[in-house]
């Protein structure tokens, strides 16, 4: 039976932790849309989820080769959205990691926090020019009220961004830690 669950995630270890919680619930999910999650009945527990950010689409002749190296280890390519991919791996076959190692982790994280740097920018751009466009001598409502949006939209991406920073700044130092 096919279930189709609504739901925006900003941060991709919590909706990964979230996909593991509907897999012990006996939800493996099977495809992936924005914001837009079809599942289909298994038995509790069968699957483990990763998410992973890739450094192009998922179309690409270099992320494909990824994704062929993963699905080498035993896991399965479940679904994709742009450069996000999720893979799945059953249980029973025991531990799946993707980033095992605090350099791997960095260089994830580094990946993620680029990202929303990236709609950040942009975001804010587009905000500041649609206000300033809109407050010409005819003063477009419309626009000042979409650009204030957009600023908003860009402001929460950077705090994305900066809660991204934060864990690398640990993950740094727990590997100052083990280095030492």
């Amino acid at each position: 039976m096919k279930h189709v669950i609504h739901k925006p995630y900003f941060n991709w270890e919590k909706e990964e932790k979230w996909l593991n919680e509907m897999s012990a619930k006996g939800l493996a999910l099977v495809r992936y849309t924005w914001c837009r999650y079809e599942f289909e009945d298994s038995a509790p527990g069968e699957y483990i989820y990763r998410i992973e950010l890739l450094d192009y689409p998922a179309l690409s002749l270099t992320s494909r080769r990824y994704i062929r190296f993963v699905e080498g280890t035993g896991a399965e390519f479940v679904s994709s959205y742009f450069r996000w991919v999720y893979f799945r791996k059953k249980a029973a076959d025991g531990h799946f990691t993707l980033h095992s190692d605090i350099p791997s982790q960095i260089s994830h994280n580094k990946k993620v926090r680029s990202f929303w740097l990236g709609l950040a920018l942009l975001e804010l751009s587009a905000g500041l020019l649609n206000v300033s466009l809109g407050l010409t001598p005819k003063q477009n409502w419309f626009q000042i009220v979409m650009g204030g949006l957009l600023f908003v939209m860009g402001w929460a991406f950077l705090f994305w961004a900066f809660q991204i920073t934060r864990k690398i700044r640990r993950l740094r130092k727990e590997q100052l830690i083990l280095d030492a």
